[in-house]
């Protein structure tokens, strides 16, 4: 009971990567690899402030703030620079990698006796594991819910249309290369928080804690979109965090059948592959019982 607990919370806390990632790769049609850095960003950021005396709120605001600019540089080197959209966000990812080692003076920092989000004395009297699932919960709802407000907005509006299609979007009046920077950095953003958050859950930040992270970031979202089916935008924002939860219950499970931590990151490649290729299972099967279908009908 406490694994899947835990397995729920973390699935909590990482959806907002995947919500991060989703602004980008679905909304703005956008592969952004930007993320690999600043998911460990935000991590760096924060508990390096927390453990020099910061607020831990203050801290991870901080932190959304620094994935901001991240995906603010590869905006403009995208949009201005015109440089292929994963070239560019290779480029940040890279460089942010020596910024982090800059920021921390070393591969990794402990938040050992430092206050941080989950010492709040309320969360702290909760269950165990339950603290990572009402952080998450809380957190998961509340940006949510300001992500599905602002796309109903007419800025939001003109976000949507850039993705679907830029050259339309253009001719309406869209200043497009506006709407994805402001995209890049909210998303970038997103996702440093929940280098963040993640960080002060389990209490330390580490240099190569982004590797594999966009693995994940996708895997909540194709699980999210091939669980549920066909969905509404809004709906599509809340099939994330579900997908995310679903993929951490789905790793449990196959760590339970004997596989090593270590095999982490070849699992939810496995994993992603998988579910990427439902949708093609699904569309032979229903091919051949229309052909099966035909046939004795001919009969």
């Amino acid at each position: 009971m406490n694994l899947m607990v835990s397995a729920i919370g973390q699935g909590l806390l990482w959806g907002l990567l995947g919500l991060g990632l989703y602004i980008s790769f679905r909304i703005l049609n956008i592969t952004d690899m930007t993320v690999e850095g600043t998911f460990p960003l935000g991590a760096v950021i924060s508990v390096t402030l927390i453990s020099h005396g910061f607020n831990p709120l203050l801290a991870t605001l901080i932190a959304f703030l620094g994935g901001m600019f991240a995906g603010l540089i590869t905006g403009l080197l995208y949009t201005k620079g015109k440089i292929p959209p994963i070239l560019a966000g290779i480029l940040v990812m890279t460089a942010i990698y020596s910024i982090n080692l800059r920021i921390m003076g070393r591969s990794n920092i402990s938040l050992l006796g430092c206050k941080t989000l989950f010492s709040n004395k309320f969360l702290l009297r909760l269950p165990k594991y339950f603290d990572n699932v009402f952080l998450g919960l809380t957190v998961m709802v509340v940006i949510t819910t300001i992500v599905i407000l602002f796309l109903q907005t007419d800025y939001g509006q003109a976000f949507i249309a850039t993705g679907d299609n830029p050259k339309m979007a253009k001719s309406l009046g869209i200043k497009t290369d506006n709407t994805i920077i402001a995209g890049l950095m909210g998303s970038n953003g997103l996702v440093a928080v929940c280098g963040a958050l993640i960080a002060q859950s389990n209490g330390y930040a580490d240099i190569n804690m982004g590797l594999g992270t966009i693995v994940i970031a996708l895997a909540s979202i194709i699980i999210g979109e091939v669980a549920f089916g066909e969905l509404t935008l809004n709906q599509r924002l809340v099939a994330v965090t579900l997908g995310s939860i679903l993929y951490r219950l789905i790793i449990l499970c196959v760590l339970q059948l004997g596989f090593s931590t270590n095999d982490l990151n070849l699992l939810s490649s496995i994993v992603l592959a998988i579910c990427m290729m439902i949708p093609r299972f699904d569309k032979l099967f229903k091919i051949k019982n229309t052909i099966l279908r035909s046939v004795k009908s001919s009969e």
